[in-house]
């Protein structure tokens, strides 16, 4: 791809990404114009945590995706950036590999430190969707993303089909749009997403893709959304601030208060790569746990004939 297509196509995300915060805008007007409830400080705590993202998210590649470069150049094939076909399995494979860290970032505690900000809210619309981490690059999140150099996609172009990437999912989290019919478990669609950013025990960690399902479908995450059972959004704790710094780091300050408790190598392990919600006496309050107590199984289906129980609050899984 050369450096003017590069340029265009970085021109042409920034356009998007303002019709994007107009039509969150516009969403939160004609919802308030309806006379329904609309939480605009929310709105405007995922505005200011957007903002501060575009300035602080300056790492560049060759940090963000350490020997990615080094991959590209020992690539084992090259496919014409110039080809819509090389432009699909682009997708296609960055979207195996978005599954794939998706999946670590509501499972492993380090990827869900900086993850669990775009689960944040307590309130689901397109605000939303540009609540997202200041820390991912620094953390390893694109480090899932480095098969893709090996196969022939130089880091630019991977960071430009994940941001497309990135931009389809904002019409995702809308609660107003029904369910698509047969695109139901196979697009990611705003039904699909509601059950992910969901804090209710059934609907953990499910439905991982960017914009397909496909995976979801091929590994067992995928959970449809139920008629008897409403999502309530954000946090299975529901975090209750709107100062964006606080948002964007409070799970890291978690994580350094469990460290400070940790009694040697294991525990601290523990803390920083296990599940969230993990605990050394193995009482802790993971997805699994809360499951069994509310008597589900792990994929969240009822073990036996019983009344649903809400879950305990912890400061971990959230959707």
């Amino acid at each position: 791809m050369s450096p003017e297509s590069m340029s265009l196509l970085r021109t042409a995300l920034i356009g998007l990404s303002l019709l994007a915060l107009a039509a969150a805008l516009l969403e939160g007007v004609v919802i308030s114009l309806m006379k329904r409830a609309y939480d605009w400080r929310e709105s405007l705590a995922s505005l200011a945590v957007a903002i501060v993202r575009r300035v602080v998210d300056v790492v560049p590649l060759w940090i963000a995706m350490p020997g990615g470069y080094w991959l590209y150049e020992h690539r084992l094939v090259s496919p014409p950036l110039d080809a819509w076909w090389s432009w699909a399995v682009l997708g296609l494979g960055l979207e195996f590999c978005y599954y794939w860290y998706h999946r670590a970032a509501h499972r492993v505690r380090w990827f869900w430190a900086s993850h669990a900000v775009h689960h944040s809210p307590n309130a689901f619309n397109l605000s939303a969707a540009y609540r997202l981490s200041w820390t991912g690059r620094i953390s390893g999140s694109l480090l899932f993303f480095l098969p893709l150099c090996w196969l022939g996609f130089p880091p630019p172009a991977i960071a430009a089909a994940y941001a497309l990437n990135l931009l389809y999912q904002f019409w995702i989290h809308a609660e107003w749009i029904p369910r698509l019919g047969p695109l139901e478990g196979w697009l990611n669609t705003p039904s699909a997403h509601r059950v992910h950013h969901a804090a209710d025990v059934e609907y953990l960690d499910a439905n991982y893709g960017g914009v397909l399902l496909v995976f979801d479908r091929l590994f067992g995450t995928y959970v449809a959304e139920r008629d008897d059972l409403k999502p309530r959004y954000g946090l299975v704790v529901p975090l209750r601030t709107h100062n964006p710094v606080r948002i964007a780091f409070f799970q890291w300050m978690a994580v350094a208060r469990d460290l400070r408790r940790a009694r040697g190598l294991r525990e601290a392990l523990g803390h920083l790569f296990g599940p969230p919600g993990w605990a050394p006496d193995g009482a802790g309050e993971t997805t699994e746990a809360l499951r069994a107590r509310a008597g589900l199984d792990p994929r969240g289906r009822p073990l036996a004939a019983s009344p649903r129980v809400a879950a305990p609050g912890v400061t971990s899984a959230g959707g």
